[in-house]
């Protein structure tokens, strides 16, 4: 689809990023398209995958999760089943928002909110109980200088 994405498509995708509550009208005014016209574009940028959902961004701190946990995991073991159960033990812990696979020293990089420390102990618990790793460590982060939703759209 990145191919086939035109100005007036990253017009409405950037609106979109930004708030996705914009009403039909404005954001056809906002863009400069008729709203029939904009509401083809988003429901082909939907079908095509484009946009995969909207959501509401809540504030961490006024929900007692004002501690965030980058944890690294490393494990001995690469084999399909292993990553398996390791995915459904993350898809079971929703104190872990986000999960990468990494190359390098690194096997995996979690991301989890919590309210404190005694809370990741218990994370830390539950997450050495599902799965067996290697080594699993915690860098707790001291100041987000930059978190964002929006996705760059200038390569799209």
């Amino acid at each position: 689809m990145s191919s086939s994405i035109d100005a007036f498509d990253k017009k409405i995708l950037g609106a979109l990023q930004r708030d996705a509550t914009i009403s039909l009208d404005a954001l056809a005014e906002q863009i400069a398209l008729s709203r029939n016209a904009c509401w083809r574009r988003i429901q082909k940028l939907e079908q095509a995958g484009v946009i995969r959902g909207r959501v509401a961004l809540l504030d961490p701190d006024a929900l007692n999760l004002g501690l965030a946990v980058l944890i690294q995991v490393r494990t001995s073991q690469h084999d399909a089943a292993w990553a398996e159960r390791f995915r459904t033990a993350l898809r079971d812990i929703p104190e872990i928002i986000a999960a990468y696979r990494t190359a390098g020293d690194v096997d995996y990089i979690l991301h989890a909110r919590i309210p404190d420390m005694r809370a990741y102990d218990r994370l830390y618990q539950k997450l050495i109980a599902r799965i067996e790793m290697v080594d699993v460590s915690a860098s707790f982060v001291m100041e987000e200088i930059k978190q964002s939703s929006e996705l760059p759209l200038q390569f799209a």
